[in-house]
């Protein structure tokens, strides 16, 4: 069966946040979650899911910026698909999709983050095309 990209909306959030759940590990609270990306969607981000049978399998969060090094540019976050459908290349659609997505809005890069331990992602990640440009640096205050 094809997959169905769309754009999720802040209405959906209660189909988001199980997913984002298993993305982290259950790291945050369903209610910080939902804090937080209520704030996301008022800001210059969207969330695009990927369904199968009616079924939201996984999620790509879209933040669109113009940064000084590369011109108008995505940032993808928290690329999920769900375990049980992974390896089907659903990812390189998802990718080829939000690749056409952005380039229709202007963008001319794309550039995202990874866990350094997940080196499945890495491996995903440069087979498209990404390049390791630097270190992502967090500091809690």
């Amino acid at each position: 069966m094809t997959p169905i990209f769309k754009q999720l909306k802040k209405e959906d959030l209660p189909t988001i946040i199980p997913l984002m759940q298993r993305f982290t590990s259950n790291k945050n609270t369903d209610d910080v979650l939902f804090e937080r990306f209520t704030e996301m969607f008022d800001q210059n981000y969207e969330c695009i899911g990927l369904f199968q049978n009616d079924l939201l399998i996984g999620i790509c969060g879209l933040w669109f910026s113009t940064r000084h090094y590369i011109g108008r540019s995505v940032e993808l976050d928290h690329v999920y698909i769900d375990e049980a459908y992974r390896n089907q290349g659903l990812g390189k659609q998802l990718f080829n999709w939000v690749y056409k997505y952005a380039k229709a809005k202007g963008c001319e890069a794309a550039e995202l983050n990874t866990y350094v331990q997940n080196f499945p992602s890495h491996k995903f990640y440069y087979n498209e095309g990404f390049n390791i440009l630097g270190y992502h640096f967090l500091k809690k205050m």
